[in-house]
């Protein structure tokens, strides 16, 4: 059950199990985020296109399932679908050094692996982000939100640059082997935790498709919510398009080595943990609706970092590529932190599945399509060119946010004045 409002979140013995293994899972794909590219790119020499097919498949099952996923998640125990998802993962993301150590692994089974993985993920996020409020009261919501992702930006800030120099000396399969034993740490984790949820009885469930239009039709209503899914979706779409093509950049154009490519991860990790240890402070300090608006703004600002590296040398790439990812976590983790925290804020408990899909199907649903995009026009325009083009549409998107209501709250509200 959640810890009363005066007791801290750090002494909740189910937020702390659920913590350690989330902690260890970031670290473990940590070895998968950044060995997947390089092992495509430099052993089955991927073209911009497969470079498309790839992050589609692991972004196309938000499209697909993300709204029927946050009713089932609504209906069942969200640390149950927690556990499987990562059980599923686990296993999938073995199948990579399996089949190469067999000596069969193509690019097909990339294809393949990352459609389950993605798929196993939908499940999981949902479920993750209506967990919190199960095993923590609402006041302590913002500050398990911060510790969870400043702990993520720790792992991350080490794990790219030693990842990087282990890919020198280790094949990228190796390093996936590390991935799959996170995934079993985290559900043992998941396994240890007692919270007070019940899956939703029969009697009380209605119609799938009834359930799925009231998450929808809540985020609709909520203008706070609105606002916040068009921005991150319109954004969402065009930072697709150029991650999907920055390993390309990074590793084959710019001829930058997986530690270089490694340390600009690193450094974009230490920019994420400076705003996941600042975005509390800063929503007190000039209020969680203008974080949430200038974050979008700056986020828009740093989208011009990958087209201006592009065209340049590589040292100079290096520094800009270094700077803008440094300056684009710090905004993301500032702006996800107080937005995530107000959506859990404002949404009741029954809810918390649906609405969270509701939006994951907005703001992740576009990520393949911005995936297969690039791919296509990348082959057709050029890299550089569709980098000038993202960065553009990257910096428009904040105009959702920015001339909204929500730029003028210093306060957002909680839900029983929402309702």
């Amino acid at each position: 059950m959640p810890e009363t409002t005066k007791s801290s979140h750090l002494r909740n013995k189910n937020f702390l199990a659920l913590w350690g293994g989330q902690t260890v899972s970031v670290v473990g794909s940590q070895m998968s985020g950044l060995a997947i590219p390089v092992f495509a790119v430099t052993f089955l020499n991927i073209n911009e296109a497969q470079m498309g097919y790839l992050n589609a498949a692991g972004t196309a099952s938000f499209l697909l399932v993300g709204l029927i996923a946050g009713a089932w998640v609504d209906r069942w125990v969200k640390r149950r679908v927690m556990i499987f998802a990562d059980v599923i993962r686990m296993v999938a993301v073995a199948l990579i050094p399996i089949l190469y150590f067999t000596g069969t692994i193509q690019i097909w089974h990339l294809f393949v692996i990352s459609g389950v993985m993605g798929l196993a993920t939908v499940f999981f996020d949902v479920a993750y982000q209506s967990f919190i409020p199960f095993i923590v009261s609402k006041e302590q919501i913002a500050s398990a939100n911060s510790s969870l992702e400043t702990t993520n930006q720790l792992s991350s800030i080490a794990g790219p640059a030693i990842v990087g120099a282990l890919l020198t000396m280790f094949k990228a399969p190796v390093l996936l082997i590390a991935d799959a034993l996170s995934f079993l740490v985290s559900t043992l984790s998941l396994s240890a935790i007692r919270d007070r949820e019940e899956s939703k009885p029969k009697e009380d469930r209605n119609k799938l498709r009834h359930e799925i239009a009231e998450g929808l039709q809540f985020v609709w209503n909520n203008k706070i919510i609105r606002a916040v899914s068009f921005n991150t979706a319109t954004s969402n779409l065009f930072s697709t398009a150029q991650f999907t093509l920055l390993p390309l950049v990074i590793l084959r154009d710019l001829k930058i080595s997986p530690a270089g490519f490694g340390l600009i991860e690193s450094i974009a990790a230490v920019g994420g943990l400076v705003g996941a240890v600042s975005a509390a402070r800063l929503s007190k300090w000039i209020g969680e609706g203008q974080v949430i608006a200038v974050s979008s703004v700056l986020m828009g600002v740093t989208a011009f970092a990958p087209a201006i590296a592009s065209g340049s040398s590589q040292l100079v790439a290096i520094v800009i590529l270094c700077a803008g990812q440094f300056l684009g976590m710090f905004t993301v983790l500032t702006y996800n932190i107080t937005q995530v925290s107000a959506r859990q804020r404002l949404c009741p408990e029954h809810l918390l599945g649906r609405m969270n899909s509701s939006i994951r199907f907005f703001v992740w649903g576009v990520m393949p399509i911005g995936a297969l995009l690039a791919g296509v026009t990348a082959t057709a325009f050029g890299i550089q060119a569709v980098l000038w083009f993202t960065a553009i549409g990257g910096f428009l998107a904040a105009g959702f946010v920015v001339f909204s209501p929500l730029s003028r709250m210093k306060k957002l509200p909680e839900a029983t004045e929402n309702a």
